[in-house]
């Protein structure tokens, strides 16, 4: 057998062992209120993000969910269509550091997901924070004609910049028919018509009966299919062994 034949089945001993694991990742059960990161990101106006909201919920207060909080890798998850109330608290990095005067707020509908990553913002796992000792990463779309230009606290004049980048927050779920900006326009509520199955947003999720499943349970996607992460969930993993075994046979039977 080549040096490629071999390989190959090689390769295949360790996606078993990939998947496996892959399939005990757990999404964060989080708490109706707690503490957060808040970042920010580009969302064009009318984009049809994640969770296949309408193009008008671009007009009203949106956020994307880190991916563990999220539900779902791909497509939709339990998250999509929810509300919350994120609050500012401080800047996570700021030197001397900064107290603003004020704490404002937003309710924001979660219409996308923040992929998860090692080490960045949306790094957030059942088993581990992100570097500021977060589990969820809310990343709003901003800027946006929903919110206001000076929303975030800066002092230009001592710092020389106005955005902080990152801040640390409270949040808690509120229902959306009560408190989101956009629950007057019926355009802004519900997922793309032409979207079906693949799209889920609900106007206001508020028990399992409306609340969107993962599509990544739904299909079988396990939530973190990187080598990287594969390779340290092997690390110092019971299965290590099991994929000693599965190598082991596969040379033997060459």
């Amino acid at each position: 057998m080549t040096f490629f034949a071999h390989f190959h089945w090689l390769w295949l001993g360790f996606l078993v062992v990939i998947s496996l694991h892959a399939s005990d990742a757990q999404w964060i059960d989080y708490p109706s209120e707690g503490i957060a990161t808040l970042t920010h990101y580009t969302l064009p106006r009318g984009y049809v993000a994640s969770c296949g909201c309408t193009p008008e919920t671009t007009d009203y207060p949106t956020a994307a969910l880190s991916q563990m909080a999220y539900g779902s890798s791909q497509s939709f998850g339990p998250a999509c269509g929810k509300c919350f109330r994120l609050t500012l608290s401080n800047p996570l990095v700021s030197t001397p550091p900064f107290i603003p005067d004020t704490t404002p707020s937003v309710v924001v509908k979660i219409t996308d997901l923040c992929p998860l990553s090692q080490d960045g913002w949306c790094s957030g796992t059942e088993q581990r924070t992100n570097s500021a000792g977060a589990q969820l990463n809310f990343d709003l779309a901003y800027p946006s004609i929903a919110i206001p230009d000076d929303f975030f606290p800066s002092n230009e004049a001592l710092y020389g910049y106005k955005d902080f980048g990152v801040w640390n927050i409270t949040y808690s779920v509120v229902p959306c028919l009560q408190t989101w900006n956009g629950r007057g326009n019926q355009k802004a509520l519900g997922s793309v018509n032409a979207l079906g199955p693949s799209g889920c947003c609900p106007a206001d999720p508020s028990s399992p009966a409306d609340t969107c499943p993962s599509f990544s349970d739904q299909n079988g996607i396990p939530p973190d299919t990187r080598v990287a992460a594969a390779m340290s969930l092997l690390t110092n993993s019971p299965s290590t062994p099991l994929l000693a075994l599965i190598l082991g046979s596969i040379y033997l039977s060459l």
